[in-house]
């Protein structure tokens, strides 16, 4: 008996002095009494989010966080790029920046090299939203359909093509509806002038839709469907496999069953400037993942704020200093080293494609001959080419 209670506290003195290891190795939080990021406008999810965060790092460290609303993509990235700040809590269209493409692809911007903190990946959809009575039961029934296309709004027409791409179709297979904004987009819909558009599961504007003659039906994403999701994932790269559990009138979708098969992406995209110091990179993401008991209820969509819905094998590679936490918590493996050395590399090689335009040029040559040498580098690098043209 008294061996067995040596091996027991011997065992016991073990176990705490690897605790207190762990615990030496993983480094404390560390924020400036003053920090800032830039935000969607103030009616949006993304800032009501940020406020919560906010909150916590007042109480919890004594940090005043500044949210800097942008009303478009571009005005998002300005204060980065001016030094302004160093963070934002962005939407898919940061990534049109790392790639220098699109908006970001003009003499006057080019790529930019930004680094993934932490993500909001929630259990809502982004994905097409179909009329109840268009007679659209899978994806592949899109053909011949009317699909809304948002002027001024590449990432929510990025993202129909990504769907149209997983049935294998193009822009070409549909009627195009242009549109001057998401909620005519969702008003074309209901008054019968088109049969789908792109949004987000849990927008608003879609009750009315629901509560229209036409109502709404859910296509699904089935994830064995490995062909289709490489289609979307290369119109598309930001796109993931989701089960959606969260979506207005989830209950008319096409598996008949909730949770169903479908794609979500991050949002906000937590993204900061490649110098942007260790202690922040490392202290923010620290302090946001491990106090989501505080932030959960600040603000809709919190859910994605948890450690076990990162994804780590992203469109953008890691700051050191988030990777370092991960590490810590033992999360971060050896497969996301060589996927996000692989970003590292793409960031590279598009640096080096921008530092060789000839910027004597005139504006439309310019556009035409950087998505000529963007994507001829990509290729020659072996990478994939994400939007070729624009």
């Amino acid at each position: 008996m008294a061996v067995f209670k040596s091996k027991t506290i011997a065992a016991a003195l073990a176990s705490v002095a690897l605790i207190a290891a762990s615990a030496a190795n993983a480094a404390e939080v560390n924020l400036p009494k003053n920090l800032s990021w830039t935000a969607y406008g103030t009616t949006s999810s993304g800032y009501a989010q940020s406020v919560g965060i906010g909150q916590m790092l007042s109480k919890n460290y004594g940090a005043s966080l500044r949210i800097i609303p942008g009303k478009n993509d571009v005005s998002r990235m300005v204060p980065l790029r001016s030094g302004q700040t160093k963070l934002c809590a962005c939407g898919f269209a940061a990534l049109f920046s790392q790639e220098g493409s699109l908006m970001f692809g003009t003499k006057k911007w080019g790529p930019m090299r930004i680094y993934n903190l932490f993500n909001n990946l929630g259990t809502n959809g982004q994905q097409l939203v179909v009329a109840g009575d268009a007679g659209i039961k899978t994806a592949a029934d899109l053909k011949g359909k009317r699909i809304t296309w948002v002027k001024g709004a590449p990432a929510l027409n990025l993202n129909a093509s990504a769907s149209l791409a997983f049935a294998g179709l193009t822009w070409d297979d549909v009627v195009k509806v242009e549109v001057p904004g998401f909620g005519q987009g969702v008003e074309a819909i209901i008054n019968g002038q088109a049969d789908a558009g792109h949004g987000s599961t849990v927008t608003s504007a879609y009750n009315k839709l629901a509560a229209s003659p036409r109502g709404l039906y859910w296509i699904a994403f089935p994830h064995d469907n490995k062909e289709g999701w490489a289609r979307a994932k290369k119109a598309a790269p930001v796109w993931n496999e989701t089960m959606i559990s969260d979506a207005v009138g989830i209950e008319n979708n096409e598996q008949g069953k909730v949770p169903y098969e479908g794609n979500n992406y991050p949002y906000p995209l937590f993204v900061a400037m490649h110098d942007t110091p260790d202690d922040l990179a490392y202290g923010l993401t620290k302090a946001v993942m491990e106090n989501y008991e505080q932030i959960k209820d600040s603000g809709p969509g919190m859910v994605g704020y948890q450690l076990d819905r990162q994804p780590l094998k992203y469109v953008f590679p890691f700051h050191p200093a988030a990777i370092k936490y991960y590490k810590e918590k033992g999360v971060w493996t050896e497969e996301h080293d060589q996927h996000n050395a692989m970003l590292l590399k793409r960031q590279d090689v598009l640096a080096e494609a921008w530092e060789k335009m000839d910027k004597s040029l005139d504006d439309d040559a310019y556009d035409a001959a950087w998505q000529k040498l963007r994507a001829d580098s990509l290729e020659a690098a072996g990478l994939e080419v994400s939007f070729r043209t624009w």
